[in-house]
């Protein structure tokens, strides 16, 4: 890819560099990621021809296996494509609950993408972002820092958090009854840091789909294939609407996600999670020690 080629398309998917000259952009279907590599210019450039070759078919493994991937995981049943292979992977811890391999699809694109990215270059840092479910690479050294999102209707940011090298995180994930899949829970956001993209995607819908109040009539619900027909939910009620909740409401329902939260770390699923409802949260991390994960927040927080 030449500094100067903003724009490549065959056979349906598009890349191209960003006008800041640093990023590149894929988009193909409902798939759009934002790539940055830092490191010497040719391996850079390097880097994302590479990322470039490996998403050409990414849209097409997963529409191949999408019927057994909006099903509930099953142990018996083995994917064949490289990214389905990490989603179910991603989602089999949760199987006694319900989830589906299409929980981590956006993280597992992101992680399979900066595979490609990285193999063989020399790179200080790297990531690969896919609608706000990360995917990143950190030399010796290197941090990375992201901000945390109380309300992504408003965009209102509630913190950062900051990943240095030395520890095992290398994925981020976003997800709540605002994101762009319907959610069982009443969550705003809830953000997982784990050791890849798919397994905090994963966590991440499971805590959301934890942060709820069952049975309060202020919680509107519908049937999820009422509001996609394809939904991967089915006929299961996803929060519709909130209706003005007390501080007790919302104090129970983020401790209900908290809990689940500490039961994915205590199984070594995740390293640290972020939980936000209605202005308050709840942290869960260590967040003193500097060579895990260091939080930063300004609302109430726990944990």
């Amino acid at each position: 890819m030449r500094a100067g080629a903003t724009t490549f398309q065959d056979d349906g998917p598009i890349a191209a560099l960003i006008s800041d000259g640093r990023r590149l952009h894929l988009q193909h279907g409902p798939i759009d990621l934002i790539i940055e590599a830092e490191g010497a210019r040719d391996e850079v450039l390097a880097a994302y021809r590479q990322a470039r070759k490996r998403f050409r078919t990414v849209l097409v493994e997963l529409v191949d296996e999408l019927a057994m991937l909006r099903l509930g995981v099953d142990r018996d049943v083995a994917p064949t494509g490289d990214i389905a292979k990490r989603m179910k992977a991603a989602a089999l811890p949760f199987a006694d609950d319900f989830i589906t391999p299409m929980a981590a699809v956006a993280g597992a694109v992101a992680d399979e993408v900066l595979a490609s990215l990285i193999v063989g270059r020399r790179l200080s840092r790297a990531f690969v972002n896919n609608g706000g479910d990360i995917a990143f690479h950190l030399g010796a050294g290197e941090r990375y820092v992201a901000a945390l999102v109380g309300d992504p209707v408003v965009g209102r940011v509630a913190g950062r958090a900051t990943v240095s090298a030395e520890n095992a995180i290398r994925g981020i994930a976003t997800s709540g009854r605002h994101g762009r899949s319907h959610s069982l829970g009443i969550a705003d956001a809830v953000t997982v840091l784990a050791g890849n993209a798919a397994d905090a995607d994963a966590a991440a819908t499971m805590i959301a789909n934890a942060v709820d109040l069952p049975t309060s009539p202020k919680i509107e619900r519908a049937p999820a294939r009422a509001l996609y027909p394809d939904s991967d939910l089915g006929d299961r009620l996803v929060t519709t609407g909130v209706r003005d909740l007390e501080k007790n409401e919302i104090d129970a329902a983020l401790d209900a996600g908290y809990r689940y939260a500490m039961k994915a770390r205590d199984r070594g699923l995740i390293e640290a999670a972020f939980l936000s409802l209605a202005t308050s949260t709840r942290v869960l991390g260590d967040a003193m020690d500097q060579t895990r994960i260091e939080f930063e927040t300004e609302l109430e927080t726990t944990g």
